[in-house]
């Protein structure tokens, strides 16, 4: 069996202290293997979000281990931490979250630059575009962008980094149904061309239907799903 491109065991998240102490997550244990679409579903509040934060060494688990490639973050020095993250984890994020003064070919070239030349005809940030079918809109910047748009530009610019775990977290939730139902299927589309693993935040039921695996998260806790 294949080693888990992540992997969380223990792991517990805590915010504030004292009577305000929140418990975001609590003893969660998870992997996703390589390849693998798994959907964290659950309702605002249960912990989806922050256990996507965890998966991205964005948030630091007060206690738990956090792997990923089989590297524990937690064993790692800071700059190697953040060399680990820009060169294997690439997060989409529920807006689009581009940076507004660049046009969209430059937010996909920031990303691709950070990562180095590599294969360059393959993540040109105009090829990217082009699989997104917004190569006729490279030169716009993001206000000039209807919400769906600037969300495959955001999907060019992740797979720009050449990840090995993508992380979106409620990817259609600011967008109607159909133009949701055609980001997911473009999402489906560039994991099959990239090989990435895919691992999303939703709450859902249709969308996380669309996955392999479905892990259901309350209060915190995982429910069912986790392996």
């Amino acid at each position: 069996m294949s080693e888990p491109i992540a992997r969380c065991s223990g792991v517990v998240v805590q915010f504030g202290d004292g009577p305000s102490r929140v418990r975001a997550l609590d003893r969660v244990d998870f992997e996703a293997a390589p390849e693998e679409r798994v959907a964290l579903r659950g309702r605002s509040g249960s912990g989806k979000t922050t256990l996507l934060h965890v998966l991205g060494g964005l948030v630091e688990p007060s206690e738990g281990s956090v792997e990923i490639e089989g590297r524990a973050l937690g064993s790692l020095d800071d700059e190697v931490r953040r060399e680990l993250r820009a060169s294997s984890v690439a997060y989409v994020f529920q807006g689009s979250n581009l940076l507004p003064t660049f046009t969209a070919f430059e937010n996909v070239a920031f990303a691709a630059n950070a990562r180095g030349n590599g294969d360059a005809s393959r993540f040109a940030p105009l090829t990217l575009l082009q699989l997104v079918g917004l190569a006729s809109k490279a030169d716009h910047l993001p206000s000039e962008l209807s919400g769906g748009e600037a969300q495959r530009v955001a999907l060019a610019r992740a797979v720009a980094q050449r990840p090995k775990l993508m992380l979106c977290d409620e990817p259609t939730g600011q967008l109607d149904s159909d133009t949701g139902e055609r980001v997911l299927d473009l999402v489906d589309a560039l994991q099959d061309v990239f090989g990435f693993t895919l691992v999303a935040a939703t709450h859902d039921e249709d969308v996380a239907r669309r996955f392999e695996r479905i892990v259901e998260l309350e209060d915190g806790r995982v429910l069912a799903g986790a392996a």
